[in-house]
């Protein structure tokens, strides 16, 4: 595969349907998947992969017989915390894959190594749980979503979301018109983070640490500890909350409106708020905002706006983490509490009277998982909605990064006339490292 993949055809979107509390695909071909018991392999035993790992390990059926880690002292703990001493480990995880006894993998890993692990996995025969997002490039996404479809595999991603109902009963609302017309979503995530991260020195690395290995495919660099700790902060680790985090909303966006790409992006931000450059070494700025433009839609007849704002200096706000449907009769708030429904000034409603609200409730995103695996049915929160959940942060910041606004050919995955910007739709890999379906 070249550096600039071209757009493939497109995977259709699953259908789904809630049955008895739980989310089943149903249009995807039936194929038999593993044995009652599914044994599973953990790529990544940093917080995030052990707090999926203990997940699926809860589950019935399900039995964690390998871990992998280029940090010893991480894959010693997740070792330990999975079962002990019967539980394989490996350094590399190709090795891994190597195992015919592994019917799944938990791809935990940060961010730009979520890809290259997905890939091996579905060529080894491997279905995987991966965390958001989906990459660090636009073009690492695209690699997964076919490696999915050229060899037949499970890929979830972990936009949890997508497995509760309080998102659902959202979903049915913001679809069903109740609304109004709706122009413009505004999506936000305001954190605490004052006055930075530290300026620690680069130095040598610890000796139980693979740095080479843990940098991959990523430009050769000075070990830091921040770039171990707040990777998603450096340019070659992650894309900054507006990608890692804000994946999440935008999975949501996304699946309420009945859209999955944008036709235009523009951003602005900087260090606006953490004090000078003894307190962080880190790159994205810590107040962001984004815009994206939507074309015309099933929700959005002419169109919509999304709006989305990071700030890492204060909390303040009705709620630190959400997104807000604006329309012409209501306005709907929803986060992982639940959601809120506000009126319009028409009908004899008085502004913001709240007309509804539903505490939210979550759900076991990795029984879902293991239900599809089982069932080979392709997720709702499939690899291609994962593509499409992290495409508008990954193009927020190219147009932040060139300084202007950029416009966006979804079919071909390309932007239109501006090379630059252009240039930084898919990632360059480090040798020997290969971004091949």
């Amino acid at each position: 595969m070249s550096e600039k993949l071209s757009r493939r055809e497109v995977l259709g979107v699953a259908a789904v349907g809630w049955v008895g509390g739980k989310l089943y695909a149903v249009d995807a071909a039936a194929k038999p998947g593993p044995s009652e018991t599914v044994n599973m392999g953990l790529i990544g035993c940093g917080g995030q992969g052990r707090n999926v790992m203990h997940q699926h390990k809860a589950l019935p059926g399900v039995r964690i017989i390998a871990v992998c880690d280029v940090n010893e002292p991480r894959m010693a703990q997740a070792r330990n915390e999975a079962g002990g001493e019967s539980v394989l480990s490996y350094h590399d995880y190709r090795k891994l894959l190597e195992n015919k006894d592994i019917d799944a993998v938990i791809v935990g890993t940060n961010g730009h190594w979520h890809v290259l692990p997905t890939i091996h996995a579905c060529q080894a025969g491997k279905d995987v749980f991966v965390e958001k997002p989906l990459g660090t490039s636009i073009g690492e996404g695209r690699a997964a979503v076919e490696a999915a479809k050229k060899y037949d595999r499970i890929v979830q991603i972990g936009t949890q979301q997508r497995s509760w109902e309080h998102y659902q009963k959202a979903a049915e609302i913001i679809q069903s018109g109740r609304l109004g017309e709706i122009s413009e979503v505004k999506v936000w995530d305001y954190q605490y983070f004052y006055p930075g991260f530290g300026s620690p020195p680069d130095c040598n690395p610890p000796a139980r640490l693979d740095w080479d290995f843990w940098v991959g495919p990523s430009p050769g660099q000075p070990y830091n500890p921040n770039k171990i700790a707040r990777h998603y902060w450096f340019f070659d680790f992650g894309g900054g909350w507006q990608l890692d985090w804000a994946a999440h909303h935008y999975d949501i966006v996304n699946w309420c409106m009945g859209v999955t790409e944008l036709i235009s992006a523009a951003a602005m931000g900087g260090f606006l708020c953490f004090d000078d450059t003894n307190t962080h070494n880190t790159q994205w700025p810590d107040t962001f905002s984004g815009i994206c433009e939507y074309g015309p839609g099933p929700v959005a007849k002419k169109g919509f706006l999304m709006q989305y704002t990071f700030r890492g200096g204060c909390r303040r706000e009705h709620r630190a983490h959400a997104k807000c449907f604006f329309g012409t009769e209501a306005s709907l708030i929803l986060d992982r509490g639940g959601y809120t429904i506000t009126a319009e000034a028409r009908g004899g409603k008085k502004l913001g009277e709240k007309i509804e609200s539903f505490r939210g409730r979550g759900h076991n995103h990795a029984q879902v998982f293991i239900d599809n695996v089982r069932a080979h049915k392709k997720p709702f929160a499939d690899v291609e909605a994962g593509h499409h959940a992290s495409n508008p942060g990954h193009l927020m910041n190219i147009a932040w990064k060139v300084g202007r606004k950029i416009h966006w050919d979804a079919e071909k995955e390309q932007v239109v006339g501006d090379e630059e910007a252009n240039a930084l739709v898919t990632k360059k890999y480090r040798a020997p490292w290969k971004l091949e379906v």
